[in-house]
């Protein structure tokens, strides 16, 4: 399994148990509301954070593609 896989799985698993855990909590509507929108917050940050993880590994790969082409080429 890829690390970006269980990456997210775990982002998942974590964003349902802590909307669970918010929902379920005896606290008045506008407090589960206020929680709500900082755990969104947070998930939305872990998201980008993610994303630029993904994208600076295929930067990575393709600059490491690139290299062994160029190697390929030259020999040839």
């Amino acid at each position: 399994m890829s690390t970006s896989k269980v990456l997210m799985g775990f982002l998942v698993g974590a964003a349902v148990g802590g909307a669970l855990g918010i929902l379920l909590a005896p606290d008045k509507g506008t407090e589960t509301r206020r929680k709500i929108l900082e755990k969104g917050s947070d998930i939305g940050d872990s998201i980008t954070d993610l994303g630029d993880t993904i994208k600076d590994k295929f930067n990575e790969m393709m600059d490491g593609v690139k290299e062994n082409f160029n190697k390929a080429k030259s020999t040839v």
